[in-house]
């Protein structure tokens, strides 16, 4: 075993097992109060910080990274060829290109792993401390052996840890041992890193960190598996649509030259840069960056996200199902009303639930109860009182249970919890329960949720003192923010444990519509039953964990994308399940590990503005796919038309080269691109791409062969300055073509971003100097330039009015498809 020091002791693992925890207490100079601020800042120096070390890529070694891959190779391979037919100038340029090429990825996919490193530190788990004598809430990384923790449900143990105070840890291992089942952990036992807790609630003290733990050591073993989004497929797909495409075409430039009895060395070298100008080089790179920035721009809007996959998914979501706690309403509890039961009073009633809280867990429910009790100085009275032990809440039973010790050392239980779990405890349930359910149901249709309390007498017989009822308003944002989801074509579906009544009330401030089910409409029923209730319904009450996925799995059956929001450790497979796991500000560790999507921020209004960021992000990549197709097909045709046609290269193999580079670098500030979002979600459709890209393609063939017409009957070029010119034409209609592709409509109607703008005029402005001046290519001068330019700038606006009738005949074959299904 490894030594794990402890402050001055440095002990192994089976020690610090076998040691009594005040043994262990003894030899820190703090005690059980917690170590201070100092001490801890002089233990992260010695020891390091409470994590696991990631391994780190050399930066030098991801840099060449960009040389390797089949892009790269075929311009290496380019290279080569051309040095073997002494095209020296050729050689020089292609290399320089690839270097250029290399760096420009390199610092754009940086500049995303930062943005992602930052999201991992945003998401860090937090821990309860007891620092300085008081209780705080710290990043666990700053953990150090010797601090006292509190763990309750929910909670990711943060370090190695030996308990010493509370009942019992239900504690899940599966990630360390592989054990599916829980194991129970008592006072002297060791809570491990990595574990989550399923039940229970204890204090313990840390006595390893980071790779010093038993998680740490076989960290090293464990791989994350990494599975592709619908949106990273669909963009693969169209990568190997247009690889297919030009393999096919290369091979028929190939049987040509055979056949001409051309060299094959200059064909193969030509053949491999038109495979370069069609393979889209900077996919990978547009994407990871586009997807970085979202994740950015998402984090400053309160939503951190965990997975980048989850972004594309939001975009399609059509269902919201939304937490009414904390998600529609505040979460900010306040004691409304209580209701006393046979002799006790309203201050019984505070007191026996007071002694049923505690302070250092900082529960909503808790603090609600302890700051009514200290208005009426019965949180002052309640410190007469010892509490002996404590069970915390428990989603299964719903309730809490303590056993308290008053000044004269009797003993008695108190327990507080949903009223029927209380109400199941007396004796006297049946002659009480109308009456509780009455009043249950009086205080629920004023939108006040209802919590039992109970204790038990001398001879130990549970009695029920009364309700309290908490009230939990709305949010202020939340009716507005339930307009703008339903002008997004989203349907916003409200779940809740709380009673059907309060449920009903809350929608019907919200307009959220009053259909709400009662969980049990969807409980031994078949199938197709589930998925019509559930889709008709405008929220569920009273509902249980297992509830939430059973909604969740019937709205994707019916063909939903489905968005769930949870908080708990039970919500995790609800929040697995969905397209798009949420989870709300306050949330457990557990169900932050599990949810695609945390929210740092309460409320709906957020979510709302993470689908609205997802959907233009998805745009952004829906018009890069629909640019780089119809580019492909511009270049590709044109070139292997002219080829088969005339016996003509149109332009040389270093041109491709420059073409490629010029117009794919500036493509990766897609990412800040200003777009329109739909009013709809968000699907793939690779038919209107494909469609749409075809049409503005051949348009663009046709425009660049009337050129090559007027290059050599009226111009009278000869081949070199005509080559220029074609290729300067084929550059800067490339980008006008984005232009039109990035819209709709016509192309004024959604502005570019500046950066695009200007990292696209930038490229296009040294492509013109470079064919005006003879810089690497033979000179046309600034008149043929500038005619160039004109020329391009008439058959883009043509282009761009032609768009529209093109979206239009698609979409009305579109529909004749759908209607004759």
């Amino acid at each position: 075993m490894g030594m794990t020091n402890l402050f001055n002791k440095s002990l192994t693992i089976d020690e610090i097992k076998k040691a009594p925890v005040e043994d262990l207490f003894s030899s820190l100079s703090t005690g059980k109060t917690g170590i201070n601020s100092q001490e801890a800042k002089n233990l992260i120096e010695k020891y390091g910080y409470n994590e696991i070390e990631e391994k780190k890529i050399n930066p030098l070694r991801k840099l060449l990274g960009y040389f390797y891959g089949p892009i790269p190779f075929m311009i290496e391979i380019a290279a080569i060829i051309s040095a073997i037919i002494s095209h020296w100038e050729d050689f020089w340029i292609i290399i320089s290109l690839l270097l250029i090429n290399g760096a420009v990825a390199f610092f754009q996919e940086h500049k995303a792993d930062n943005a992602i490193n930052l999201l991992k530190q945003k998401l860090a788990i937090r821990s309860r401390v007891l620092r300085d004598g008081k209780w705080v809430e710290l990043a666990s990384k700053y953990l150090v052996p010797g601090d006292v923790i509190r763990m309750r449900l929910g909670d990711i143990i943060p370090a190695d840890a030996k308990l010493f105070d509370g009942e019992y840890l239900l504690a899940d291992e599966s990630a360390l041992t592989g054990e599916s089942l829980p194991v129970e952990k008592h006072v002297a036992d060791m809570a491990y890193s990595g574990s989550i807790v399923q039940k229970g609630e204890m204090s313990a003290l840390v006595v390893s960190t980071g790779m010093n733990t038993f998680f740490g050591k076989t960290a090293k073993l464990v791989e994350e598996a990494r599975t592709k989004s619908h949106f990273q497929k669909a963009l693969i797909k169209i990568g190997d649509y247009l690889i297919a495409l030009a393999v096919g075409l290369v091979v028929l430039v190939f049987l040509v030259a055979m056949f001409r009895h051309e060299s094959l060395l200059e064909t193969l070298q030509f053949a491999l840069v038109l495979m370069i100008a069609s393979i889209p080089a900077a996919l990978p790179a547009v994407l990871s960056v586009t997807m970085a920035v979202g994740a950015t721009i998402l984090a400053k809007k309160q939503a951190l996200v965990s997975k980048l996959t989850a972004i594309e998914e939001m975009a399609g979501v059509d269902i919201l199902c939304a937490d009414k706690t904390g998600t529609l309403t505040k979460n900010d509890l306040s004691v409304a009303e209580l209701v006393v039961f046979d002799k006790f009073t309203d201050s019984d009633l505070l007191m026996f639930a007071t002694l049923a809280s505690r302070i250092e867990d900082a529960d909503h429910i808790d603090n609600a109860i302890l700051t009514s009790a200290k208005a009426s100085d019965i949180l002052e009275k309640s410190k007469s009182y010892k509490q002996i032990s404590f069970k915390p809440f428990d989603p299964v039973i719903k309730r809490v249970e303590a056993t308290i010790e008053d000044n004269s050392g009797a003993k008695f239980m108190v327990s507080k919890g949903a009223p029927q779990s209380i109400l199941a405890l007396v004796l006297n349930k049946n002659g009480i329960s109308p009456k509780v359910e009455e009043n249950v149901r009086r205080l629920a249709s004023k939108g006040y949720r209802s919590l039992g309390v109970a204790r038990t007498n001398l001879q130990g017989v549970w009695e029920f003192v009364g309700i309290i009822s908490l009230h939990d308003p709305p949010r202020e944002d939340s009716k507005d923010t339930i307009k703008t989801a339903k002008t997004l074509g989203i349907d916003i579906k409200m779940i809740t444990g709380d009673h059907i009544d309060i449920a009903k009330e809350i929608a019907r401030e919200l307009d959220l519509g009053t259909n709400i089910q009662d969980a049990s409409q969807i409980i031994d029923k078949t199938d197709e039953e589930i998925q019509s209730v559930v889709e008709r319904a405008d929220g569920f009450a009273q509902v249980f964990p297992e509830h939430k996925y059973k909604i969740v799995g019937a709205l994707q059956a019916k063909g939903h994308i489905v968005g769930m929001t949870g908080d708990g450790v039970n919500d995790a497979p609800a929040l697995k399940k969905a397209d798009v796991g949420i989870a709300v500000f306050g949330a457990t560790d557990v169900a932050k590990s599990a949810a695609h999507i945390v929210l740092t921020q309460p409320g709906i209004s957020v979510i709302i503005d993470a689908i609205q960021e997802s959907r233009r992000i998805f745009q952004r990549m829906n018009n890069y796919a629909i640019y780089r197709i119809s580019e492909t097909i511009r270049v590709l045709f044109f070139l292997v038309s002219s080829i088969i046609a005339f016996s003509f290269y149109p332009i040389t193999p270093l041109m491709i080269v420059l073409l490629a580079i010029l117009n794919d670098v500036p493509i990766m500030t897609i990412a800040y691109d200003n777009v329109k979002i739909s009013s709809s979600p968000e699907r793939w459709n690779m038919r209107k791409i494909l469609g749409i890209a075809t049409g503005l393609g051949l348009i663009g063939v046709v425009s660049t062969f009337v050129l090559l017409y007027i290059g050599m009957n009226v111009f009278d070029l000869k081949t070199g300055p005509l080559q220029s010119l074609i290729y300067l034409k084929l550059s800067v209609a490339g980008h006008m073509l984005f232009f039109v592709a990035r819209t709709r409509g016509h192309f004024w109607t959604v502005k570019p971003a500046l950066k695009l703008f200007l990292a696209i005029v930038t490229t296009q402005m040294i492509a013109t100097i470079i064919t005006a001046q003879g810089i690497l290519v033979p000179a046309i001068g600034w008149h043929d330039a500038l005619f160039v330019w004109g020329y391009a700038l008439i058959w883009f606006l043509i282009t761009d009015f032609a768009k529209g009738p093109i979206y239009r005949l698609l979409e009305h074959n579109g529909l004749n498809r759908v209607n004759n299904k």
